[in-house]
């Protein structure tokens, strides 16, 4: 076996192993929501269920009005995700193509939001939305998701790559600028706009402290803020918990599933333009 050779069974054992890694705690999720109690708490614990529990994943509705946390779970992600891509695709067309006083000094205060840890903000977030009586609605955990910092730098990259002449060009042939930023600029931006689409999708999904904090009913939680009431301080119903866990994955590794491609070049694409 020649060095070549040597080196590509290298890294597959290392891609392999690497998978392995990577799947194992999904692995364990799906066999532990398949458990009962009192398997989940012996040590060592079983990799295998004695007899799978299937009759978890219909009690979880029975306990839980799980349904109605899905609905506000992919309404909020829904419109956190049209929001950002929108606002912020108008912000960076803002920042990369017009003219406007202190646009640098602006820029460079958005920027700013990024050196900032987000829990800073929960506070006059949290009086903001106290202020617009929202409290304990759904339009509570959307509202202050609807702009990213990072959207409108990533946005702002992506529009200073594309050639100005095509812009200039529909400007002449009597195209508005809002029409340029729509017709123009965004459909030539579909890598960096899927881009943002990802990592708002990504965020408003399993976002947990907000929820949590925002809303206290039932009726107006998210998946993730409804799955850690099943984590008490001295009782974990772990089957449920994995059970909801594992309910709550399926939307996203199906959406990864249709849009494998769009995903991979989102992500390849965060790391190449700067």
């Amino acid at each position: 076996m020649d060095n070549n050779h040597r080196t590509r069974l290298v890294n597959h054992l290392l891609l392999i192993l690497g998978s392995v890694t990577m799947l194992f705690p999904f692995v364990w999720m799906v066999l532990t929501s398949l458990k009962t109690l009192p398997e989940t708490t012996a040590m060592p614990p079983p990799l295998f269920p004695a007899v799978p529990q299937w009759g978890n994943y219909a009690r979880i509705f029975r306990i839980i009005d799980f349904g109605q946390l899905y609905i506000n779970t992919i309404v909020s992600t829904a419109f956190i995700t049209v929001g950002q891509v929108l606002i912020c695709s108008l912000a960076a067309y803002a920042f990369a193509r017009l003219l406007f006083p202190f646009k640098n000094a602006l820029f460079i205060l958005v920027l700013s939001v990024l050196m900032v840890p987000g829990q800073v903000f929960i506070v006059p977030q949290y009086v903001i939305i106290q202020n617009m009586r929202l409290l304990d609605s759904i339009p509570a955990l959307i509202i202050p998701n609807l702009f990213s910092a990072f959207g409108t730098f990533l946005l702002r990259q992506f529009f200073l790559t594309l050639p100005i002449e095509l812009e200039e060009a529909a400007r002449l042939d009597g195209c508005s600028r809002v029409g340029t930023l729509f017709r123009i600029v965004m459909p030539l931006s579909v890598p960096g706009m899927v881009s943002l689409g990802i990592f708002a999708i990504l965020y408003g999904w399993n976002s947990l402290l907000w929820p949590l904090i925002v809303n206290t009913s039932w009726s107006k939680m998210t998946l993730t803020a409804g799955l850690s009431t099943f984590r008490g301080q001295y009782f974990t119903d772990y089957p449920l918990l994995m059970t909801g866990a594992f309910l709550a994955v399926i939307p996203l590794i199906i959406l990864y599933l249709i849009f494998q491609k769009r995903f991979i070049e989102g992500i390849a694409l965060t790391g190449t333009k700067g």
